[in-house]
């Protein structure tokens, strides 16, 4: 059966083909727009469904009885199932690459999410959570590896238009809680099994092209080289450390935002549940919105200087947004999300550029750290909030930006000839 992805052109590496259609006959360095939407829109449905388990999180306290401990220990779980997979599943397809694993991760997301609907008890939902976690796992190592080989050797572009897939998906999901979930209870969770379902058949198809791709490379047999100069090892090595310390203060400060805005703001300006979701919306929105400009603008700029920006520019406004009112609050969030939300298509970039041929492998380590940063975050900064409370928490995380200053700190990458697409 023909889908809207067997039209998109294939990799410089691809024999001829007949001519199919006029979409065809594109330079094979056309980036695969057609592809990037679909794994792009995958994203978005894969990243809407985990944002779902931190937008319940009001309705399950209330319903479990739970602790702001206990709240950062399913984020923990969801976090850390992901983070020490995903390295782990980038090693092991960098070798054996798997087109159709990327549909059977999204079956585990789908098993997660309906037990989370009719879980009984708090194991049961951490149960629920480690399963939605291993479907990440699986899904953003390869998403991201697809995401590179249709580039076009636009990586930059190509990785800002699979992220803000995610974010918008992430920016949906306190709003479809409060429209759907917060009304109707837990067992409404179920109903958005149809969009797990959708995403497995997006998946499929993505399958079937990342599959013929594999087919025509290893039918030609050439090895795609380096775009930049590449480092000693002890460089890149230090660079990596810079890169992963960056990605903990972007992280570790989301953290704060994405698992406990809503009890920030119900607790100092007495909002009501539907309007604190709204206000994570707004905030989570301006992320999708952010993340679109950081990889097109790395292409241009170069990496550095997006990283730069994006980590230590945020913090005048992280170190202002605790003492704010409602209305400047609202407005801090936003700048907070455009801003940072630049840094991770940037620094994933310049991660695969420094390591290149090891597309998986980054992408796992990086995607990995950042969820398990994310979830020891969470659970960390729950019980810092449990200690003391939810508004010395914002505090504190005030001034994680300032390890931005690092970014000084790496190297110069020095192009010798493009890298040809999908490297």
């Amino acid at each position: 059966m023909e889908t809207a992805l067997d039209n998109v052109p294939d990799s410089p590496s691809t024999p001829p083909q007949p001519p199919q259609s006029p979409l065809s006959s594109q330079p094979a360095e056309k980036t695969g727009f057609r592809v990037l939407g679909a794994i792009s829109f995958s994203h978005f449905l894969n990243d809407m469904i985990q944002s779902l388990l931190l937008a319940i999180y009001p309705l399950l306290k209330g319903n479990f009885h739970l602790s702001f401990a206990q709240v950062g220990l399913i984020t923990l779980t969801f976090q850390v199932t992901a983070s020490l997979l995903q390295p782990l599943v980038g090693l092991y397809t960098d070798k054996h690459p798997k087109p159709y694993s990327l549909a059977v991760g999204m079956g585990s997301t789908l098993c997660g999410l309906l037990l989370l609907s009719v879980a009984p008890n708090f194991g049961v939902l951490l149960v629920a959570a480690a399963l939605v976690g291993t479907g990440s796992s699986v899904f953003h190592p390869e998403a991201s590896r697809v995401a590179r080989m249709a580039s076009g050797g636009r990586h930059g572009l190509a990785q800002s238009l699979f992220q803000v897939g995610g974010n918008a998906g992430s920016a949906m999901g306190p709003l479809l809680a409060a429209w759907i979930i917060i009304p109707g209870g837990q067992r409404s969770v179920a109903w958005f099994a149809i969009a797990a379902l959708v995403a497995m058949f997006v998946l499929r198809q993505i399958g079937h092209w990342y599959g013929r791709q594999q087919s025509a490379a290893k039918g030609k047999g050439k090895k795609k080289g380096p775009g930049y100069v590449q480092l000693p090892k002890s460089k890149v090595t230090q660079a990596v450390c810079i890169l992963l310390l960056l990605i903990f203060s972007k992280y570790f400060y989301m953290a704060s935002l994405s698992s406990y805005f809503t009890f920030y703001l119900i607790s100092k300006f007495q909002l009501s549940v539907q309007d604190a979701q709204l206000h994570l919306f707004a905030f989570l929105f301006a992320v999708a919105v952010g993340t679109v400009a950081g990889g097109p603008i790395g292409d241009r700029i170069g990496r550095k200087a997006v990283i730069w920006t994006s980590i230590l520019g945020v913090a005048p406004f992280t170190l202002m947004l605790p003492y704010a009112d409602l209305f400047w609050t609202g407005v801090l969030s936003v700048i907070i999300g455009l801003i940072l939300a630049s840094a991770f298509s940037a620094i994933l970039v310049f991660a695969q550029e420094l390591m290149p041929g090891k597309i998986g492998t980054v992408s796992g380590l990086f995607f990995g750290f950042a969820f398990g940063m994310g979830g020891i975050g969470a659970a960390l900064l729950g019980k810092l909030a449990d200690l003391t409370d939810i508004y010395f928490v914002y505090q504190v995380c005030a001034f994680l930006p300032l390890i931005g200053l690092l970014a000084a700190f790496l190297p110069k990458m020095q192009k010798v000839e493009a890298a040809p697409a999908g490297a």
